[in-house]
């Protein structure tokens, strides 16, 4: 017994309380509910000698009773049936859905007195706790698989293009389940190479090893300063107002000699002439749109115009090419 214990009447056929806690968050923090129910209990019962709250526990003062078996439902009924006991039990993974199961039969029966049962979650997950998951995963594959630990991050460059181009497709065509899971494929690019990065360096004096977290502590940093209308004491209240705000602190953190500077020529042709067009009109500069002869001067062109226009050039030849691709199919019978 420790702590302060329940209070105990006759007949009292006790309390169980089967305590969950999450791998993601770090151990010994844990709900006050949590804390009152452990320091309560007259009894704390673990299965898994490895259980990440175990050496916490210990710590804090609680004394916790490693069961040299799996923990059976019946035991623990009769463990509260003597003198209406308290007993919590540490959720393990392994185990738990027996022992539930076991608790559930023997209050069907209608032929015990059984104890009262508690789900009791100790911690929880916090948005994007699963990304954590997702870490954990790739390093142990980087680690054990024969592919996946001998890529670089030019053997990966092309996925990142096929990836972001399932991911346009996903979100044209509206297909939500699509979406989701093209998202993942996009995510998984980007946990992937920063689990590259995080074991090599590259040739210049700067290129130092980075992780994940240097990943998202970067972009982090970036969005805040970006947004000083929301992170600062500047104000914002329309949309061209905060677009005004973003190139103006994205100028200056880049100082660019150029505004071609940052513009990947290796990106569809359309999409390298709007960029560049959105780049010119927002420096306010004059440039004449070169008047050479062929194809690809009508094109830029048309792109240069969309732009300027709000429209994206690249999106707009997409739809018109689905629209061209469903009217070939009809005209082969298969259908749009």
């Amino acid at each position: 017994m420790h702590g302060t214990t329940s209070d105990h009447t006759p007949g009292d056929a006790g309390r169980i309380v089967l305590l969950t806690t999450s791998h993601r968050v770090a151990p010994g923090l844990l709900s006050w509910q949590a804390w009152e129910a452990l320091r309560g209990a007259d009894a704390v019962l673990c299965a898994d000698a490895a259980h990440q709250q175990l050496p916490y526990l210990k710590d804090a003062g609680v004394a916790v009773t490693l069961a040299t078996a799996p923990l059976a439902a019946r035991d623990l009924v009769d463990r509260c049936a003597d003198g209406g006991r308290t007993v919590v039990v540490l959720a393990t993974a392994e185990g738990d859905r027996r022992l539930t199961d076991g608790l559930a039969t023997l209050a069907g029966s209608g032929r015990e007195q059984m104890p009262s049962l508690e789900l009791l979650p100790g911690s929880y997950d916090l948005p994007g706790a699963r990304l954590l998951d997702l870490v954990q995963v790739m390093d142990r594959i980087r680690r054990e698989c024969p592919w996946t630990s001998r890529r670089t991050h030019e053997d990966l460059a092309k996925y990142a293009i096929e990836e972001a181009y399932e991911l346009v497709e996903a979100i044209e065509t509206g297909d939500r389940t699509e979406l989701r899971e093209e998202l993942g494929d996009v995510l998984l690019q980007v946990v992937f190479h920063a689990r590259i990065a995080e074991e090599s360096a590259g040739d210049g004096e700067d290129d130092e090893p980075f992780s994940i977290d240097d990943v998202a502590g970067g972009i982090v940093d970036k969005l805040i300063h970006r947004h000083p209308h929301i992170f600062g004491d500047e104000s914002a209240s329309t949309p061209e107002e905060v677009g005004e705000i973003w190139l103006r602190k994205k100028a200056e953190s880049k100082r660019r000699a150029s505004v071609t500077d940052g513009v990947p020529v290796g990106q569809p042709g359309l999409a390298l002439a709007a960029k560049l067009g959105s780049r010119v009109r927002t420096a306010d500069l004059d440039v004449p749109v070169p008047t050479g002869r062929g194809v690809g001067y009508e094109l830029l062109a048309l792109a240069l115009r969309a732009e300027a226009a709000g429209e994206d050039p690249e999106a707009a030849l997409r739809a018109a090419a689905r629209a061209y691709r469903a009217a070939i199919r009809v005209k082969e019978g298969l259908g749009g």
